[in-house]
C-alpha cells in the first residue's frame, strides 16, 4: 500500500496538465535564482573580469580571501551592526505588543495602517532622507544637537577621551568623520521600527489562546508578567524567523553603505560590509571572480548562522 500522501504515476499522468502549469516557474527560478548562483561557483575559481577570457587558479582567490585585511575587517564592522540590529527588534516587539492590547477592533485597524504606511515610500528614498539628516550643515540632527546641552556633553567628553569628533564651533560630521560613522549607521532608521517584524509579530500573537490571558487574569499576573510568561515564549517562532531574516539581510547589505557613504566606505574604510567590499571588487576593480569568490565565502557564513538560529532559537514544547 502506497503512503496516503503519496502521488501514484496514473494519476500524476492523468493530471499532467496541473503540474505544466508549474513548469514556467520552475524555470524561471532557475534561469533567475539558481543559474547565477551555480555561474557564481564556477567562476570563483579564475581570474574573470566579466568577459569572454578567464584563467582557471583554482582556490587561490579563497587563500587571497583569508589574509584580505578589509574583508576580514569588514567582518568586524557587519558584527556590530548585526549585534545593533538584534537590539533593534525590541521595538518592534513591544510595538507589536501594544497594538495587539487594544481593545478596540477600529483603533487596532489604523495603527496597523500607521505601521504599513512607511512601506509605501521606496526605500532610496528613505536613504537620501537620512543622509539630508547626517548633513554636517542643514541635518535636523546636528540642527538638535547644537540648540540643546548635548553639543556642550559631546564636547566636554571628546576633551577626555580625545575622540576628535566633537570640537566648538565646528558641525559633526556624521559621514565623514571615520569614528562616527559606526554610531551613525547604528542610529540608522531610529525608532527602529520595522513594519514587516511587527506585522509578523502580530501575527504571532493575534495566534495566542485567549484562555491564556483569563487564567493569568485570575493568578494576578500584571501586564508585564504576561508579556514574560506568555506573548515573548510564544512568539520565538516568529523572533526566529526575523532573526534569520536579520542575518541574511545585514551581512548581504552594501547598498546603505554605498549610497551614504560611497564605494570605499567612508574614510578608513569604517563603514565597509562583506556586500559592499565584493560589490566594490566586482564593479570598481573589475575583479569579478575574486567578487565570487567572497561571495561564496559570505554565502558559507550566512548558511551557519541560519543553522544556528534555526537550532538553538526554539520554543520547548
Amino acid at each position: 500500500m502506497s503512503p496516503p500522501n503519496s502521488i501514484s504515476i496514473r494519476k500524476a499522468f492523468y493530471e499532467w496538465r496541473l503540474y505544466m502549469l508549474v513548469v514556467p516557474s520552475l524555470v524561471m527560478i532557475g534561469l533567475f535564482a539558481y543559474f547565477p548562483a551555480a555561474s557564481a561557483v564556477y567562476h570563483s575559481f579564475f581570474i574573470w573580469s566579466g568577459g569572454a577570457d578567464k584563467t582557471f587558479i583554482g582556490l587561490d582567490h579563497f587563500q587571497r580571501a583569508v589574509t584580505d585585511s578589509v574583508f576580514l575587517k569588514s567582518f568586524i564592522t557587519i558584527l556590530i551592526l548585526v549585534i545593533a540590529n538584534i537590539f533593534k527588534l525590541i521595538p518592534s516587539i513591544f510595538a507589536a505588543v501594544l497594538i495587539h492590547r487594544v481593545i478596540s477592533n477600529r483603533a487596532q485597524y489604523w495603527y496597523r495602517i500607521m505601521v504599513v504606511l512607511p512601506m509605501v515610500v521606496p526605500g532610496i528614498v528613505t536613504l537620501f532622507v537620512w543622509k539630508f539628516f547626517f548633513d554636517p550643515n542643514l541635518g535636523p540632527l546636528n540642527t538638535f544637537i547644537e540648540v540643546t546641552p548635548i553639543k556642550s556633553m559631546l564636547v566636554f567628553l571628546d576633551t577626555i577621551f580625545g575622540w576628535g569628533a566633537f570640537q566648538e564651533g565646528r558641525p559633526i560630521a556624521w559621514l565623514s568623520n571615520e569614528k562616527l560613522i559606526l554610531p551613525a549607521l547604528i542610529f540608522w532608521g531610529f525608532p527602529w521600527l520595522g513594519t514587516v517584524g511587527v506585522l509578523i509579530y502580530l501575527a504571532g500573537l493575534q495566534n495566542i489562546d485567549q484562555s491564556l490571558y483569563e487564567s493569568a487574569d485570575l493568578d494576578g499576573c500584571g501586564p508585564f508578567r504576561k508579556f514574560l510568561n506568555i506573548e515573548l515564549p510564544l512568539i520565538l517562532t516568529q523572533i526566529r524567523l526575523t532573526l534569520a531574516l536579520l542575518f541574511i539581510g545585514t551581512l548581504q547589505s552594501y547598498g546603505q553603505q554605498y549610497l551614504l557613504l560611497g564605494e570605499n566606505g567612508g574614510p578608513g574604510r569604517a563603514g565597509m560590509t562583506p556586500g559592499l567590499w565584493m560589490f566594490n571588487r566586482a564593479f570598481f576593480n573589475r575583479e569579478f571572480g575574486y567578487a565570487c569568490a567572497l561571495g561564496l565565502i559570505l554565502f558559507l557564513v550566512i548558511l551557519t548562522l541560519t543553522w544556528l538560529n534555526n537550532k538553538y532559537v526554539r520554543i520547548e514544547k
